[in-house]
């Protein structure tokens, strides 16, 4: 368990005036929405980075690391397993290009021991989660999704163990989150933008793309993000809710 913790602080009541009333679907993103996982990934570059010390500095490691996961996004996507495949890349890459004895079989084995570690990780739900779904689910006004993306069966196998599944009527695991998966998304529900809210913790993956097609979108900002799905500067949209993640949880509908 982590030391610091986001909780969902929903919209005040000066906000929710302005709220659509015609919202019928709610998607969730998954990791760092429902529960905890960005942090897992940053404790492992710890460990990797102490393994590859005597190669390079910790911050050419991990400046290298992320430069071959974003190489890799295309053939592999996202998830534990491109995690791994781009953890052993790097550090290939570093032991053949150094002086430096190369990484023994028994230093590999563990750097794929970490990555793969991740794909058990505990799943530590957020708190006020497990309460807005039940509240959201047992007032009949809406249908619940969970789009996220990832690996398929990753993230089913999380969403299984954190025993939110029931609240949920859809699953969708997308290979990327940008204007035309969620063009597909709402085609697959059978509804309007005006009618879909995102809720979720990354501006660039859960909130452009849904105001761009013209749906609502609540960010909930989480103290962890992986520097791939940041956004320089503000963004300021009608459509657009934010929430704080260090207040208690609120009511929002």
């Amino acid at each position: 368990m982590f030391g610091i913790i986001c909780i969902f602080r929903l919209p005040n009541a000066e906000v929710m005036k302005f709220f659509p009333e015609n919202i019928k679907f709610i998607a969730f993103d998954a990791d760092d929405t429902l529960w905890v996982n960005e942090p897992y990934f940053r404790k492992a570059e710890e460990e990797y980075c102490t393994i590859l010390r005597r190669f390079a500095p910790k911050e050419e490691i991990i400046s290298t690391l992320y430069k071959v996961e974003l190489k890799n996004l295309a053939p592999y996507g996202y998830g534990a397993k491109a995690f791994t495949l781009s953890l052993m890349e790097t550090a290939i890459k570093f032991s053949n290009g150094s002086s430096e004895s190369p990484l023994t079989p028994s230093e590999m084995g563990r750097i794929i021991e970490i990555g793969t570690s991740l794909i058990t990780i505990p799943i530590d739900i957020l708190p006020g989660v497990e309460e807005l779904l039940r509240k959201l689910s047992g007032s009949g006004k809406y249908t619940l999704v969970v789009a996220t993306k990832g690996d398929l069966l990753d993230q089913q196998r999380k969403l299984e163990r954190s025993g939110l599944a029931g609240y949920f009527h859809q699953i969708e695991v997308m290979s990327d989150k940008n204007r035309d998966a969620y063009v597909g998304l709402l085609q697959k529900l059978g509804c309007t933008p005006g009618e879909f809210l995102m809720i979720g913790n990354s501006m660039k993956s859960d909130i452009l793309p849904v105001l761009e097609v013209g749906g609502y979108a609540l960010y909930v900002p989480f103290y962890s993000t992986w520097e791939h799905e940041k956004v320089e500067g503000d963004v300021i949209h009608p459509n657009l809710f934010t929430c704080s993640g260090s207040e208690e949880l609120q009511e929002l509908f």
